[in-house]
């Protein structure tokens, strides 16, 4: 690990929508390329030369997503919310999953730490 510590990415999914495994999987890969666009190119650099670690968690609804987006906003990380076309299993519009990072891990666990796994 370099001096400036370990960077991942958190893809965080929401586990009410009851998505299918393709839709989950499609909703966590906008989400991770949204994000890291968002990303410093500094913090992009130290992520890749990492290994580009990513965690994909779960919330069980909108409201919690909205809350760890307004706290990930807070503490500078780069984050978004993704929003589906609606072209298949959901409705347009509809909030699926919330990127956040490449960043510093210790400051994307100050939000994400308490949830589990998807």
């Amino acid at each position: 690990m370099d001096a400036a510590g370990e960077y991942k990415q958190c893809i965080i999914i929401r586990a009410d929508l009851k998505l299918s495994k393709g839709k989950v999987a499609v909703q966590a890969a906008h989400a991770s390329l949204l994000s890291y666009e968002r990303a410093s190119t500094r913090d992009r650099a130290r992520w890749i030369a990492q290994g580009q670690k990513k965690v994909v968690l779960r919330v069980d609804s909108l409201k919690e997503l909205y809350e760890l987006k307004e706290k990930a906003d807070k503490l500078g990380l780069p984050c978004v919310i993704v929003e589906d076309a609606g072209l298949t299993e959901v409705p347009p519009g509809t909030v699926t999953a919330l990127g956040i990072g490449p960043a510093s891990a210790e400051k994307i666990d100050m939000i994400t730490s308490h949830l589990k796994l998807l």
